[in-house]
């Protein structure tokens, strides 16, 4: 059976835990402090009076890209990587206002949490300047068995995602570093001998 609970929830979960002499260990998956509220549980928890130690895990982005070949940065292709969320804080259907500023072709973007924002954020990072003809990817349950992949160009991506089916948690790799995978799709020879006719 699954659980979900609200972080309200969670950060009484807890104090009450914690207040009651147990020691309580918080088990997140990747790294607990890249958008997955780690920050603000142990905010909260430190609010209270209650001795929080972190241990450092490996953010998605991280492990996944590295599975499957895809270097986040990589010289003279991408300078810099971002990391965005698909979704606000307040739930709100469309908090990836940042598209103006991310839409740099030398940067390799990641967005967690962002299957549902997907087709409002690629149209906007392609009005902004970025090529349709980006490379991406869609990793849904990134390093598990259960691991499903789409490689796509940004144009496309939204509706591979669809006829496939992948749900969350799914992870959005966006730039010119994903063709460097060697799990990206090569052109078929037919496809060769038209692109040099």
């Amino acid at each position: 059976m699954y659980l979900y609970l609200y972080w309200e929830e969670i950060h009484e979960l807890l104090l009450s835990f914690a207040e009651a002499g147990a020691t309580v260990v918080r088990l997140k998956g990747g790294d607990p402090l890249v958008f997955g509220r780690g920050g603000e549980e142990m905010d909260f928890l430190q609010q209270q009076g209650i001795q929080v130690k972190v241990i450092p895990g490996i953010t998605a982005a991280s492990g996944i890209a590295a599975e499957l070949g895809i270097p986040l940065t990589h010289r003279g292709i991408a300078n810099s990587v971002r990391f965005l969320t698909g979704h606000s804080r307040k739930g709100g259907t469309d908090p990836l206002f940042v598209a103006e500023n991310a839409a740099d072709p030398d940067s390799t973007l990641v967005v967690y949490m962002g299957l549902s924002t997907l087709p409002s954020l690629a149209q906007k990072l392609i009005c902004h300047g970025l090529s349709p003809e980006t490379p991406a990817a869609a990793i849904e349950r990134g390093t598990t068995p259960q691991q499903r992949t789409v490689f796509a160009e940004l144009k496309d991506l939204s509706e591979k995602i669809t006829s496939i089916g992948l749900v969350s948690p799914t992870l959005i790799i966006i730039g010119k570093v994903v063709e460097l995978s060697p799990f990206w799709p090569m052109p078929t020879k037919e496809e060769s001998c038209l692109m040099q006719a």
